[in-house]
Order: structure tokens, then C-alpha cells, then sequence
């Protein structure tokens, strides 16, 4: 059976989250799930420790991770990464944090911005290598919408890519945006209004 063509939605970010949510579970090759809302860890969320936050969150971060970085090792990395840093900065208790999974992403969203910058500068040296074939597991996760959205969030910008994944995926508002990427609310709105515009016109072109 073909695969349904991709049509853009006539309010784009609707499509975009719905997308956007299904292209992460797939590249982190889990069943696809609802997305949980963004919960604050302080209020009575139940991740009162590293454990805890782990189990709860760690698969979310990694689907975060894999739609700024492309890969499900690195995403993975990524986030073992960021877990680790926070336990030998606060503990097993996490202590002196008020809001423990928003410091988390920030740490992941951090993570990732480094490698991305890694990869330009050893771009800048060393010609881009040819990159492999998906592996075929992903190939029969991954249908032509999502392989579709993945191509077009790559043509974003650095940082309309971690603002349009952020809101759109991550369901962050553009206060907590701003918090995460370090920039101001005005900075992140236009950003994702730029990004948002620019992501659709890919998806129109793709289809």
C-alpha cells in the first residue's frame, strides 16, 4: 500500500506537534505514546530523586534529543550525559533545585547545542562524510511524513530547530523557552514564527 501523501494543515502547528511527537517515537524506537504534559518536579510530580526523574523522564529526553541532534546514539549519550552531570552536581536528592526536570533539559538542550557546533567545525576541515542508511528497524518506524518533517527540521536553523522542537514537541511555553536556550521571550516568538513559516513551506515543497 502507498504511503499517504503528506498535506499540510491549515493551522500548521497543530500538524507540526502531531508530527513532531510521532517522528520521536519512532527515532527512539519506542511504541509511540501520548507525550505527558510538562510537569513541575517540585509539586508533587512523584521524581523527588535522580532515580526516580530517570525512570520517569529519560525516554522523553532521549525523543527530545534525537529531533535536535538526528541520532538515536548520541541523543542517547546526550542525555546519560546530562543525568550524570546533575547527580554529581546535586546529588541522588537533587538538592538546592527547585524545578530538577527543567534544569535537566536545560542541560540536554545544552548538550546538544555542543554537538551540533562539534559537528560544523569538523565539517569546516573534513569533507561531510556520506551519511549511512538507516538501519532497518527505523526504515519500517520512520513512514515518508516523518522522514519528510526530520529533512525539513535539518534545513531550519540551529536555533529555529531547538525553538519549533521545544515548543511544538516539548509543549515548553515561550517564558520556559527563553529560560532553556538563554534568549529573551520577544527573541523566542519571533524565532518560532520565522522557524514555523519556514518548516512549513519544506513540508508544502516535500509533498
Amino acid at each position: 500500500m502507498s504511503a499517504t501523501p503528506l498535506l499540510v494543515p491549515v493551522h500548521p502547528a497543530q500538524g507540526i506537534r502531531r508530527l513532531l511527537r510521532r517522528v520521536a517515537d519512532g527515532r527512539a524506537g519506542a511504541v509511540p505514546v501520548p507525550v505527558p504534559p510538562v510537569l513541575d518536579v517540585g509539586s508533587g510530580s512523584g521524581c523527588e530523586d535522580i532515580d526516580s526523574l530517570y525512570h520517569h523522564r529519560r525516554l522523553e529526553l532521549v525523543r527530545l534529543a534525537v529531533l535536535l541532534v538526528d541520532d538515536v546514539p548520541t541523543a542517547e549519550d546526550v542525555v546519560q550525559d546530562a543525568f550524570t552531570a546533575v547527580y554529581r552536581r546535586h546529588g541522588p536528592r537533587l538538592a538546592g533545585l527547585d524545578n530538577p526536570e527543567g534544569y535537566l533539559r536545560r542541560c540536554v538542550v545544552n548538550a546538544a547545542r555542543s554537538v551540533l557546533r562539534r559537528r560544523r567545525t569538523v565539517r569546516s576541515y573534513v569533507p561531510p562524510r556520506t551519511t549511512p542508511a538507516p538501519p532497518p528497524e527505523e526504515e519500517v518506524l520512520l513512514r515518508e511524513e516523518h522522514r519528510e518533517v526530520l529533512d525539513a527540521l535539518r534545513r531550519l536553523t540551529p536555533r529555529q530547530r531547538q525553538v519549533i522542537v521545544l515548543r511544538y514537541w516539548s509543549n515548553l511555553s515561550e517564558v520556559e523557552i527563553a529560560d532553556t536556550l538563554g534568549l529573551s521571550r520577544g527573541t523566542v516568538k519571533s524565532t518560532a514564527s520565522r522557524g514555523l513559516a519556514a518548516l512549513a513551506r519544506r513540508l508544502e515543497e516535500a509533498s
